[in-house]
């Protein structure tokens, strides 16, 4: 019993089963970010970063994240490698922007370690108020419209136009056929509201997978084909986290780009955090009669030292799960559930075999249903203000179509500062976001690295 005081647990008002089962329930509805993760760092193979050691560093993460949430901050909400920061991590500071991914594990340390400073001093106040509420539920949906586009690609639903920039892909057969069943099996799970829908989508799709037929090489097409799907096993050791366990790189942490993508880490994660916190709480009726919640700086840190500890492992910025809602809404309440998360996770970690063999085309309609949920946000935007409202849409157009978050969101800010200055809302914009949005002219004006 004194562990659970230990974990916030009262027996005078919570029950050991419910928590447990709720746990269970977030868990199940959380768990497909151990076949997305990986899929996602997987086209970082090739620089050395394996994707069974991505798996191992994704569990030890969501592991150690969602125990500091049930420990410190008592509260049943679940962490791990949130979506749109991988995505941001592998497409953009990687293979856009052209650096390591050491580089990038560097810049998520850094994040966190600032996170933890920014949450001890309340100084992340200050960042939070000096964006534009329009622009925070911009990025979100911005940030769905760039991870449904990765999962159109990925499953080649989407390619690479001969006569224009992109075009309809080869929807009949291979990864493309599967993944657009995947999304169906998916869109109904979903929509009847089925617990794990997603989880169970995937593991679905990849079923079909094995019985359709994609090329070896997408590429070279004479190299012949081969099942979408290929199991290899379901229990194994578990994979070592060694080629990817501390791995930083240090010597360009003082450069502009450096800057960029440890604020766009920091940016995507606190109104992340934020926002799901709000939301979760209010699941839970746990929002005082003022607005505040409590215990929410115990949160934050427990996300910050996560996200630190994530980079650790080596993996993007570990962050507090919208899912956690699913464990709540079945009465979870307490520390109890996050740490039954945790166990969950632990325990997925001998099924390496089986999360690892997922293909593509059954992570995309994950990919595709996640920038679906994360489109809501897009309804605060007051469409009628256009002065609010074109810089949202700049913001959250140019993050799939400029392929890059970083760049979604400096183009948003540049505009909102540029066309409320000019029409004479010199109200509107304070200190802060005007140092923001001149650091991100110079950026592009002067391409300081």
């Amino acid at each position: 019993m004194s562990f659970l005081k230990i974990l916030g647990f009262d027996p005078a008002k919570h029950s050991v089963k419910t928590e447990i089962l709720a746990g269970i329930t977030t868990f199940l509805t959380m768990a497909y970010i151990l076949a997305v993760n990986p899929g996602i760092f997987s086209s970082l193979e090739g620089m050395g970063m394996p994707k069974d050691a991505v798996f191992t560093a994704t569990a030890l993460a969501a592991i150690v994240g969602t125990l500091i949430m049930a420990i410190y901050a008592k509260k049943p909400y679940a962490l791990a490698p949130g979506l749109g920061l991988n995505a941001f991590f592998v497409y953009t500071v990687c293979l856009t922007m052209g650096y390591s991914w050491q580089f990038a594990l560097t810049a998520v340390l850094i994040e966190g370690i600032i996170f933890v400073i920014l949450t001890v001093t309340n100084v992340r106040e200050a960042i939070i108020n000096a964006i534009p509420q329009a622009m925070k539920s911009a990025v979100s949906a911005g940030i769905g419209l760039f991870i449904a586009f990765i999962g159109l690609y990925n499953a080649h639903i989407v390619v690479g136009g001969g006569g224009t920039v992109v075009s309809l892909g080869d929807i009949m057969h291979g990864t493309a056929a599967v993944a657009l069943i995947g999304l169906v099996i998916t869109s109904v799970l979903m929509i009847l509201k089925i617990r794990g829908a997603m989880l169970i989508g995937i593991i679905l799709t990849s079923i079909v997978g094995m019985f359709f037929q994609e090329p070896v090489d997408y590429d070279n097409l004479d190299k012949g084909m081969k099942a979408v799907t290929v199991f290899t096993g379901i229990v194994d050791k578990v994979p070592s986290v060694t080629p990817i366990l501390c791995k930083f790189e240090w010597h360009n942490i003082f450069t502009t780009d450096m800057l960029i993508v440890v604020f766009t880490f920091l940016f995507i994660d606190m109104f992340d955090t934020i926002g799901t916190v709000i939301g979760v709480s209010k699941k839970a009726n746990a929002i005082n009669p003022d607005g505040t919640i409590p215990g929410v700086k115990k949160v934050l840190m427990a996300d910050a030292w996560a996200t630190i500890a994530g980079a650790i492992f080596g993996t993007s910025t570990t962050t507090t799960y919208v899912e956690s809602a699913s464990g709540v809404a079945e009465g979870g309440r307490t520390g109890l559930t996050s740490f039954t998360v945790a166990v969950c996770f632990a325990i997925a970690l001998f099924f390496a075999p089986l999360f690892t063999a997922i293909p593509s085309a059954a992570t995309a309609p994950a990919l595709i249903l996640v920038g679906v949920m994360m489109m809501s946000s897009i309804l605060d935007v007051d469409f009628n203000d256009f002065s609010e409202s074109i810089p949202a849409y700049i913001c959250m157009i140019m993050m799939p179509l400029a392929y890059s978050i970083s760049d979604g969101i400096m183009m948003g800010m540049i505009s909102y500062v540029v066309l409320n200055a000019i029409c004479g809302k010199f109200k509107k914009i304070n200190l802060m976001t005007w140092i923001l949005a001149i650091l991100f002219i110079l950026r592009y004006a002067l391409l300081i690295d």
